[in-house]
């Protein structure tokens, strides 16, 4: 599963129709809506599809032909995003109707085609399920292990000075059974 970080747009244009495709990550999207919907007061249809994980790691689907015929732009446009793995991202597509009837073909084709384009623009970045631990060592053993941290990519979330040094650290599963043979056996976690 891909998601992204920030904002992608693109315009695809189908016989003097204009698709302007908006692609974000999921928490920015009724926000987004809301400013296009102000941006775009002349947008004949505001087609939208998001995908998301919730708190149980369920993924949550959803789309809206808003007026558009029936199948026609909702569900290829989540189609594409599910297709291509994408996951907490959401994509709003406002159409101009350039005054050619595109029939339904015609429409799945140009909602398909302009997600695929503005998901060719985007970044991506691969999900992982992240966890934390609690990393406790001496002061003096700190410097060898954030360079160790370091070398395998993995991100120090925080780091507590008491009489001892606790470093939080995030990183999936399998990264952790990975570092694990690498901690220097006085490097205490939790």
């Amino acid at each position: 599963m891909k998601f992204i970080q920030e904002e992608y747009e693109n315009t695809y244009e189908e016989k003097k129709s204009k698709f302007i495709a908006h692609l974000m990550p999921y928490e920015k999207f009724h926000e987004v809506m809301n400013k296009l919907k102000e941006k775009h007061p002349k947008g004949r249809h505001f087609v939208y599809a998001y995908r998301y994980l919730n708190e149980f790691d369920q993924v949550v689907e959803n789309s809206s032909d808003d007026g558009e015929p029936k199948g026609t732009s909702g569900k290829p446009s989540l189609a594409v995003l599910a297709g291509s793995g994408m996951i907490n991202t959401g994509v709003i597509i406002v159409r101009y109707f350039g005054g050619i009837k595109l029939g339904t073909g015609g429409l799945v084709r140009a909602y398909g085609d302009s997600v695929n384009e503005v998901l060719s623009k985007a970044t991506f970045f691969e999900y992982k399920k992240l966890m934390t631990k609690k990393l406790i060592c001496e002061y003096s053993e700190l410097s060898k292990l954030e360079y160790l941290l370091k070398q395998e990519s993995i991100n120090i979330r925080s780091k507590e000075f008491t009489s001892e040094i606790t470093l939080e650290i995030e990183l999936s599963q399998n990264e952790w059974e990975i570092f694990l043979p690498l901690l220097p056996r006085n490097i205490n976690y939790n």
